[in-house]
């Protein structure tokens, strides 16, 4: 039976959730499936990815095919970079060892890029916060001085004084 490791489309139009499942590649999208290994948000930002990684690289290395998005989801969190060191020590390129040492500094280097990635979202969210504050500030003062210009009575004109100098 071929195998397919898909997405499962859940949620409300216009707000995707996903279910990454293992599937017979002749089941319908949403229909009957194998097992469950995970589920993608792509609605936040970033998106949030939830895998049994264990049961995900079993299932890749069993012969279970994933689609194009699943594999970009899977590449995304080392699943297909494991199975690739793995392949590296069954040909004896690698020991065990580095294997997970390249491994585990590969995960560290990914998680740093995406807590930075995070801090910037949550800096720029910041700073787009203190300028709309202080653009509703400067309104408001622009306002207030418009409506106590409109409320004050205009001034009398002054009349001039000229000294006119004693005819002699």
């Amino acid at each position: 039976m071929a195998t397919k490791i898909r997405l499962q489309r859940h949620g409300k139009k216009g707000k995707p959730f996903y279910y990454i499942v293992v599937a017979d590649a002749r089941a319908p999208r949403d229909g009957r499936f194998i097992e469950r290994l995970g589920s993608y948000n792509p609605n936040t930002n970033p998106a949030t990815i939830n895998i049994d990684f264990d049961k995900t690289l079993d299932w890749v290395n069993t012969g279970a095919e994933p689609t194009d998005t699943c594999r970009a989801i899977l590449a995304y969190r080392g699943v297909m970079y494991k199975k690739h060191l793995q392949g590296g020590v069954k040909k004896g390129a690698l020991t065990t060892e580095q294997a997970d040492e390249k491994f585990a500094a590969w995960v560290e280097q990914k998680e740093n890029k995406i807590s930075g990635k995070k801090t910037d979202l949550g800096s720029a969210k910041d700073e787009a916060r203190k300028a709309a504050l202080a653009a509703e500030a400067k309104k408001n003062t622009d306002r207030a001085a418009a409506i106590v210009a409109k409320n004050t009575p205009p001034a009398a004109p002054v009349a001039e004084v000229t000294e006119e100098a004693p005819a002699e």
